[in-house]
């Protein structure tokens, strides 16, 4: 299988916890604590695991929190590059309310970042062994990022023949559309919206709109995910609209980090892009059957994909 390294800018310690009902301005009896590691390329090197693939996780790791992180990979059997920085690792707190089947997300916006660590973070993405066929970079930037640095990572990928993967969102999302060609990209609805500037709707306009980034020539494929509406494919030749498969919903919670592991996997094994791109709902899918921030299971994402198989979704 080809090497996939994935990338993540802000990644993060989640602490997960559940009570009856949240109520303000009382003081709330929560469960026992759970953390897991998180972040967009994270948790996509996770889902990797977890579908019988391998990447190597490469991110920035400061104080505590990020050695707790290291710890919690090392213990998943996920192969780490990491980059020490000054500042520590953000945390994210995650709250089941029983009463409701809510879930409350409080993010945090991260540690800031010296420009020396990352020029560091540059270099080390530079002389990476063994060279990345598939580079994955996803999930959300540090405050004070450089808002050219996935434009960086974009070129990197153009210079060294490897196939970059965008899943992000905002100005340094952009840019690196804007100033090197991206293999895939994997926005969801919003995401979309943001990036191309205006509010397109589903069906033809939506379908319309990712056709002309492909015909622009700002990126191979684009990949726009639809939640339980499945995911609109645009290609070279063609788009299509690929029907997610209907599953019991526990949570939302790295649907679209597993979509891009069944997607990117599929193609590190040299699988066809619809095959792909089908498999990657698949493991979407998957993901939202399970409960909290539980990734896709294997035997999940598998049967799914032969259901859609079978109907031709």
């Amino acid at each position: 299988m080809k090497t996939i390294v994935t990338l993540t800018l802000n990644p993060s310690l989640d602490a997960n916890t559940s009570i009856d009902q949240v109520v303000a301005e009382r003081k709330l009896r929560c469960e026992k604590l759970e953390f897991e590691p998180g972040g967009g390329g994270v948790n996509v090197s996770r889902a990797l695991l977890r579908l019988g693939g391998r990447s190597i996780a490469c991110y920035p790791q400061g104080g505590a929190t990020g050695k707790i992180i290291g710890d919690l990979l090392e213990k998943e059997g996920v192969e780490r590059h990491t980059v020490p920085i000054a500042g520590w690792t953000r945390e994210n707190f995650i709250v089941f309310e029983r009463a409701t089947g809510r879930q409350y997300r409080f993010g945090t916006p991260g540690p800031d970042i010296a420009d020396e660590e990352w020029n560091r973070l540059s270099k080390e993405l530079e002389t990476l062994q063994p060279r990345p066929d598939f580079l994955v970079a996803s999930g959300s930037l540090p405050p004070g990022a450089p808002e050219d640095f996935l434009a960086g990572v974009a070129e990197l990928g153009r210079r060294t023949s490897c196939k970059v993967i965008l899943d992000s969102s905002g100005e340094s999302f952009a840019r690196a559309i804007e100033k090197s060609k991206v293999f895939l990209i994997k926005p969801n609805l919003r995401e979309f919206r943001g990036l191309i500037g205006r509010d397109v709707q589903g069906g033809s306009e939506l379908e319309k709109a990712a056709a002309q980034l492909v015909e622009q020539g700002r990126v191979e494929v684009v990949v726009v995910s639809l939640g339980a509406g499945g995911a609109i494919v645009a290609t070279g030749d063609g788009v299509e609209h690929l029907r997610a498969p209907t599953v019991k919903i526990e949570s939302k919670v790295g649907a679209g980090d597993s979509q891009v592991a069944g997607m990117v996997l599929s193609l590190a094994r040299d699988a066809e892009l619809r095959y792909a791109a089908r498999f990657g709902v698949a493991a979407g899918a998957a993901a939202v059957m399970t409960p909290g921030t539980e990734l896709c299971r294997r035997e999940d994402a598998a049967r799914l994909f032969e259901e859609m198989q079978a109907s031709g979704s």
